[in-house]
């Protein structure tokens, strides 16, 4: 899941600047869950907006903007109502914003309505933890699914630093060594071998930006 938050209002109206005429997209998925640009989100910014003397011509939530095809199904049945505005506010992750702005076939201004966070999971109270730097190089297979790059403070591939006081990380000790939960879990599966295991440098280059993949190979 991409984890998005909501930018501040005063953000949002000063990116829209002169712009009178809004049409805002949400987005059914990740920043519902994150309560960034689901339903309630987008009704509440209707009201904000037409507060701050916005006119909101039109609204829509596609299950998923970062989809190409569902954004532009959603925007073909709203097309009447797009071509009246001057603006396309998107509350979505970055991802959906420049999905929206390549797919849409809008050539006003598109602005976002959210700071995108990283990718990650929901916790059972429904706290939002980043598991996945996307890197392009996992390396989960070695650590027991538990992802050192992200989850370690020093991205550390090799074991722990040796920091670590009551299996808390020395850089914040609010948060678990991930190299304790890494060996913990490898003891579990009876597959401690892979501690000795030395991982070579993470090739960056497959980092690099801007990154693509192809279905077609």
């Amino acid at each position: 899941m991409i984890i998005s938050k909501q930018k501040p209002l005063e953000e949002i109206l000063e990116a829209l600047d002169d712009k009178k005429k809004i049409f805002i997209i949400g987005c059914g998925e990740c920043s519902t869950t994150c309560q960034a640009g689901g339903e309630t989100e987008v009704k509440k910014m209707v009201s904000d907006l037409t507060s701050a003397g916005k006119v909101v011509v039109g609204t829509i939530i596609p299950k998923s903007p970062c989809v190409t095809s569902q954004v532009k199904t959603e925007i073909s049945k709203a097309r009447g109502q797009l071509k009246l505005a001057d603006c396309i506010l998107v509350m979505a992750c970055g991802l959906g914003t420049q999905s929206v702005l390549e797919n849409a076939r809008f050539k006003g201004v598109v602005v976002t309505a959210c700071d995108t966070m990283f990718g990650g999971a929901t916790t059972a109270s429904n706290d939002f933890i980043e598991y996945c730097s996307l890197c392009g190089d996992c390396v989960l297979n070695f650590t027991a699914g538990i992802c050192p790059v992200t989850r370690c403070s020093k991205g550390l591939l090799n074991g722990p630093c040796g920091g670590a006081k009551d299996k808390k990380c020395e850089v914040d000790r609010n948060r678990d060594c991930a190299w304790i939960l890494i060996y913990n879990r490898l003891k579990e599966l009876g597959q401690l071998d892979k501690m000795f295991q030395t991982r070579p440098p993470k090739d960056y280059s497959k980092n690099s930006k801007p990154r693509n993949y192809s279905l077609n190979k």
